[in-house]
């Protein structure tokens, strides 16, 4: 049991090198536009960040079920992409449940995702038995993972 005053997750927050390219991502694979879009400019940023001064472009958008995903582009010289693999330490991925994988799949890459996986793939073992999932990589090499839960039986099923 979590104890404090937890209350929920409120937004994931995504470092990209160009804040319109990846809401154009965004908006096309999630058929939604974003709640805004502006350079931040607050000198208490700069505090929160540890980068005295600094500016932001960034953006909200809305995923399903109800977290926020923020992009920002930090206005500061000198970024390095981090490696995408998701085996790297600090590495993170996007996962959301979806009901029709393959066609969640195709608008991804239709989107401008590149496939990680060879497509949906079928859990066989383990908790996760009998769901279907699969990575993609954003245009900014952010891991997004598409997981459809497993299929419950009914006694219809049953022959």
């Amino acid at each position: 049991m979590v104890t404090g005053d937890l209350r929920r997750m409120h937004h994931v927050g995504i470092t990209v090198r160009d804040v319109d390219r990846s809401l154009e991502f965004w908006r096309s694979f999630l058929g939604v536009e974003e709640r805004w879009h502006r350079v931040l400019d607050a000198p208490y940023l700069g505090s929160i960040t540890g980068y005295p001064g600094v500016n932001i472009d960034a953006a909200v958008i809305d995923l399903p079920g109800g977290m926020i995903l923020e992009i920002l582009n930090y206005l500061v010289d000198g970024k390095t992409p981090n490696p995408p693999d998701t085996a790297n330490p600090g590495n993170i991925h996007i996962c959301i449940e979806v009901e029709d994988i393959e066609e969640m799949w195709d608008r991804a890459v239709r989107s401008g995702a590149t496939p990680v996986s060879p497509g949906p793939v079928e859990v066989t073992a383990g908790p996760n038995r009998g769901v279907r999932a699969c990575y993609l990589r954003d245009p900014d090499g952010i891991t997004l993972e598409l997981f459809r839960p497993a299929r419950v039986s009914t006694g219809s099923d049953l022959r």
